[in-house]
């Protein structure tokens, strides 16, 4: 297994994480299906072979707990971190782009969401508009967003989080028969330039593709490397995925490389999920002895574990 070490260590040395972001991936990987609570001491044990020192760890999660991700709680001297509830949405809409396999497919309709001058104020309008581009809307005038496929349920929240619900107007729009327009699916183009997504899938599988072999040959690292693994291969592929405005498969080109690199990082998180597995909870059972299992959810990721 020192191939795999080496391979950590080579990643670690030539593409290192800022400390706030891997927490934030370990906290949604590894924390949140374990009832998204968890002791400092077993953080700082999980986060130390990444080169996350102890301050650097606490100077992260304080941050996350400023922007609302994290609820700290203390017994003594200890801390526990605790996933705020009204972050849970978000965190739980990102799994799902996450582990969840592409493949929207679209019905010819685009949802439009207008919000005339006047209909919000700015700090609204600023924050609806961070949302909405991180769900993958694309602003096609001011005050117009639209995407072909969107998720219903996540708009719903979004708006009533920034506190846009009942001040804008949401429609879908059709292709008028006899028109004379041009075909709506040509606004793909005029909305989204798609070739830093391409390069970034394609980097991504250009750099995992031959840990892949190397698991597949040797077989799962000890349960330490194996959760050191799985927690890169997540945050690579985190950064890239979420900013992939999630496209119908028939508006996307052709051959599209989110697909290889979903299937790439799915096929190396089931060869070390189990032993990945043993090290959390080995490290949560350290703190606290009756730390939950992995919850039903977990075993769902990337098409069942």
């Amino acid at each position: 297994m020192q191939i795999a070490s080496e391979w950590i260590a080579a990643f670690l040395a030539t593409e290192p994480p800022r400390s706030k972001s891997l927490v934030m991936t370990v906290i949604g990987d590894a924390i949140a299906p374990h009832g998204g609570r968890v002791w400092l001491g077993s953080l700082i044990e999980l986060l130390a072979p990444f080169g996350v020192t102890d301050r650097l760890l606490r100077t992260s999660v304080f941050r996350l707990a400023q922007e609302g991700w994290l609820v700290a709680k203390r017994d003594g001297r200890r801390s526990l971190y605790a996933i705020d509830g009204e972050a849970l949405p978000r965190l739980e809409r990102a799994n799902r782009r996450i582990y969840a396999a592409p493949g929207l497919h679209w019905d010819g309709r685009w949802t439009l969401l207008l919000a005339p001058n006047g209909s919000i104020d700015a700090p609204v309008r600023t924050a609806l508009r961070k949302e909405l581009e991180w769900e993958g809307y694309a602003m096609l005038a001011p005050g117009v967003l639209a995407h072909p496929a969107p998720d219903q349920g996540s708009l719903g929240e979004i708006l009533a989080r920034t506190g846009a619900a009942g001040k804008v107007f949401i429609c879908a729009a059709t292709e008028l028969p006899g028109g004379a327009s041009r075909p709506l699916r040509e606004l793909v183009d005029a909305a989204w330039d798609l070739r830093p997504e391409i390069d970034s899938y394609r980097q991504f599988s250009a750099t995992f593709t031959p840990l892949l072999a190397i698991l597949q040959r040797d077989g799962a690292p000890a349960p330490g490397a194996s959760f050191a693994i799985r927690s890169l291969l997540i945050h690579a592929y985190r950064r890239v995925q979420l900013h992939d405005p999630m496209l119908p498969v028939e508006l996307l080109p052709a051959p599209w490389p989110g697909s290889d690199a979903y299937a790439l990082a799915g096929a190396i998180y089931r060869l070390v999920a189990s032993q990945a597995e043993a090290h959390v909870m080995a490290r949560l059972t350290a703190e606290e002895p009756a730390a939950p299992q992995a919850d039903a959810a977990y075993f769902e990721r990337f098409g069942g574990l």
